[in-house]
């Protein structure tokens, strides 16, 4: 069972910055797609970004222009940079990880929560 771990959620106000992390171990990293999705109360949970293992990106429409998705693959760690937060992105983010040609997510870390409030 790959373990992966988020980090750096919190409480901002809006109009500002967040990044989040996530490691996740293991010698296959850069073979991956590796996202992030978000869960907001009472809602079901969304893509967010995600980042290929050729190096291509993709975002939700809502956070096109202010998130950005990036890896470093020699330290196994994927990062979520947002700018220009909104209360609406507030939730529970999770990191990511779906085997190179499956269309299912194959892991998931535990979750951090971000909360954009005044």
């Amino acid at each position: 069972q790959v373990q992966l771990v988020e980090s750096g959620g919190g409480l901002v106000q809006p109009g500002g910055s967040l990044r989040l992390s996530c490691v996740a171990p293991g010698k296959t990293f850069s073979r991956y797609a590796m996202g992030w999705y978000r869960q907001a109360p009472g809602k079901q949970r969304e893509f967010v970004a995600e980042s290929t293992s050729d190096g291509s990106t993709d975002y939700i429409e809502s956070v096109k222009g202010r998130f950005t998705i990036s890896r470093d693959n020699a330290k196994n760690t994927m990062y979520l940079q947002m700018n220009s937060l909104e209360p609406e992105d507030t939730g529970v983010y999770y990191c990511s990880s779906r085997r190179p040609g499956w269309s299912t997510i194959s892991y998931w870390g535990q979750g951090t929560q971000v909360t954009v409030s005044s």
